[in-house]
């Protein structure tokens, strides 16, 4: 969405979508949040059901134009809110989105959680860090029994430079709900997440550690702090600490070609990643 609104000449930005998520009530809680499925969302009307609902109170555009005429269009023809699998406006399974951006010195410039896909005992978690520097090593530490309850996983180097392409971080957040982690760990990282994940999986950690983002000066067993209610993210590393400390080493990944040329030219994640001139590449707007 970044990305597209900044090609349509918006520069949406996350504290945008924050505020949009704090007035949006979440009605639906799909697998692997909760025990429904796309397909069942599909038998009880779909998307457009969802959005008559919303509509009942007053929290979509209903005069947008969309393909078959209106967005009032397209709600008129839809059924209710079946109470189950589509909650009703004001029985919702929470007041506010399912999406929450995070703010802090971890992610100065934000980070993402799927908060409707969080469990209770984890939306406040502190811990310390385990610190990787690629998808592949912490797969490992997960599966040689290396990562406890408790911590915090941290994997950095896997944002759109860094990546580079920002790669889905699948594997770690499944291997950590397969070994019942997911109730007791919490892992951060540069990378990105797809709708498979679930509990406190927190990505596009922003500035990323290729551009000397917060996230490269971690060391292992730093204290971090998550707060999803307040919307925060903290290294509780004093500050004059971190000024002396120097940056993790970015992995070599030998790159050329098209790839090479991808990094070099990719904006941050919190701005879309789209691919800009180098001149422009981490610029303010």
């Amino acid at each position: 969405m970044l990305a597209i609104a900044r090609e349509a000449g918006d520069a949406l930005t996350l504290q945008e979508i924050n505020k949009i998520s704090e007035s949006t009530p979440q009605l639906c809680k799909l697998n692997p949040a909760g025990p429904d499925f796309i397909t069942d969302l599909n038998e009880k009307g779909g998307i457009s059901a969802v959005m008559a609902e919303l509509a009942r109170a007053s929290l979509i555009d209903l005069t947008s134009v969309v393909a078959e005429g209106t967005v009032a269009d397209r709600v008129n023809r839809s059924s209710a809110a079946d109470g189950r699998v589509i909650r009703p406006v004001d029985d919702p399974y929470a007041q506010d989105g399912g999406l929450a951006v995070l703010f802090g010195s971890l992610a100065p410039d934000g980070c993402v959680v799927k908060k409707g896909a969080v469990l209770p005992d984890m939306m406040r978690h502190e811990g310390p860090a385990r610190v990787f520097d690629d998808e592949e090593a912490v797969s490992e530490a997960i599966f040689s029994g290396e990562i406890k309850a408790g911590d915090v996983v941290v994997i950095r180097f896997e944002g759109p430079q860094g990546g580079p392409g920002m790669r889905e971080m699948l594997t770690p957040t499944s291997a950590l709900a397969g070994m019942g982690l997911d109730s007791s760990v919490a892992l951060i990282t540069d990378g990105r997440f797809s709708g498979a994940t679930r509990g406190a999986s927190i990505g596009h950690v922003s500035p990323e550690a290729a551009a000397g983002g917060p996230i490269a000066l971690v060391h292992e067993g730093d204290l971090i702090r998550i707060d999803i209610p307040a919307r925060s993210i903290e290294l509780l590393v004093p500050e004059e600490t971190l000024r002396q400390r120097e940056p993790a080493t970015r992995p070599d990944r030998r790159l050329s070609g098209v790839l090479a040329r991808y990094e070099a030219s990719v904006d941050a994640s919190h701005r879309g990643a789209r691919v800009l001139t180098p001149d422009r590449r981490n610029q303010p707007e």
